[in-house]
């Protein structure tokens, strides 16, 4: 069984309440449990902060033991080169996410930091985002 590690960063705790029109009306915590039905055979677990550094520690401690690590910094995305060191410090593979097409937002959301660490990204299909990246780390790790 594979071993998935889900990391949101800051303000992804308010899903379903934040900006519905950009990040929809479902709470992740809500959407996690359909991600756990659809794969029964991954094990999936979820951890969410607003702290850069928290992030960095779970990165740390999950970085090599599972077999995969989804990664939705946030605004750390397009701010936090110590999230992506230690993406790079860590051997498992990480898929950068997003809720939203960030390149149909603002201008400084056009540059993730992240991505050039990443094994791949997965951007602008909603929620979605998670199901297609669990997948990824399914089929290529």
């Amino acid at each position: 069984m594979k071993r998935i590690q889900i990391i949101n960063g800051p303000n992804l705790n308010l899903l379903g309440s934040r900006e519905p029109t950009v990040y929809g009306n479902q709470t992740f915590e809500a959407y996690y449990q359909e991600l756990k039905n659809l794969f029964p055979e991954a094990k999936l677990d979820y951890f969410q902060s607003n702290s850069e550094g928290t992030i960095i520690d779970k990165l740390h401690e999950a970085g090599f033991t599972f077999d995969g690590i989804i990664l939705n910094g946030g605004a750390y995305t397009h701010t936090s080169i110590a999230i992506a060191d230690a993406i790079r410090a860590i051997t498992v593979p990480v898929i950068e996410v997003h809720i939203s097409n960030v390149f149909q937002r603002e201008e400084y959301r056009h540059h993730s930091f992240l991505s050039e660490v990443c094994k791949g990204c997965i951007i602008g299909f909603g929620l979605d985002s998670y199901r297609l990246a669990v997948e990824a780390i399914l089929r290529f790790s």
